[in-house]
């Protein structure tokens, strides 16, 4: 969670910002962080690492249930130094740079999204988020938002992460809140753990009981953010009964037993 005293309307979406390793508070800002990992943030992580979606989360991320939605919710877990450093950044600067998270992509501003509707963009706000310690706010690059966002390479994030914002966003507290564990479950191994999500369509009697057509089966199998937004569409149907799967009838499919509930 951001601070509310760091947040700070963006006059005509614009602000100065430039962050370079000629300032002395640079890589300053990589410590002691509550840094939710978006489940497109892990996808890009551990490829870049080139480790399993089980290993990357075990090693560089702790879970819990949010409070708010109910859901599982993934966090980077820091060093455990005196400054809780994040464990990606070095004198130099971030290790992962390319595939770095996108809240640290967005930095220094902030984004609010509301519920996205099948077929409507979502409503955007940006903020300023404006910490003390950083220098970055003193240098001359003016920038747009617009600009910002192009530059960081948020566009393929923000598209990529408002695919789960619907999941939970907008339904009443007490529907997410009445979720089983091994519903929950559900909800983590697809979105955050790609690897093992695969291996439930591929590697169980899912594709017995399920009719999915196989354009979108030579998709899945081959580009993971493809795999996750089927894993979306499966949340919805498995989470909350919603029509986006359709049962096979095939004899020996069970489709008598759907694998929600």
């Amino acid at each position: 969670m951001i601070d509310q005293k760091l947040m700070h309307p963006l006059k005509d979406r614009k602000f100065r910002f430039a962050c370079h390793r000629g300032l002395s508070c640079f890589t300053g800002c990589c410590a002691n962080l509550n840094l939710v990992l978006t489940p497109y943030d892990v996808l890009r992580l551990k490829n870049r690492l080139k480790l399993s979606s089980d290993v990357f989360l075990d090693r560089y991320a702790t879970s819990y249930i949010d409070e708010k939605y109910g859901v599982p919710v993934v966090k980077l877990k820091m060093n455990s130094d005196e400054n809780r450093r994040c464990p990606f950044v070095s004198p130099e600067g971030c290790v992962v740079y390319e595939d770095r998270p996108g809240a640290c992509r967005l930095y220094p501003i902030g984004r609010a999204a509301s519920k996205i509707h099948e077929g409507l963009e979502a409503g955007e706000y940006y903020f300023m988020v404006k910490e003390s310690h950083c220098l970055g706010f003193n240098e001359r690059r003016e920038w747009t938002v617009r600009e910002w966002l192009a530059d960081q390479g948020l566009d393929e994030y923000n598209a990529m992460n408002d695919l789960f914002m619907d999941i939970a966003a907008g339904r009443q507290s007490k529907t997410i809140k009445r979720l089983s564990d091994r519903q929950l479950q559900m909800y983590y191994m697809a979105g955050y753990s790609m690897d093992e999500f695969r291996r439930f369509v591929f590697d169980t009697s899912f594709l017995n009981r399920f009719d999915i057509p196989q354009d979108v089966l030579d998709r899945i199998k081959t580009d993971e953010t493809e795999l996750m937004a089927f894993a979306r569409q499966w949340l919805k149907f498995s989470l909350f009964g919603e029509k986006t799967f359709q049962l096979t009838e095939r004899p020996g499919s069970f489709s008598k037993q759907p694998l929600h509930g």
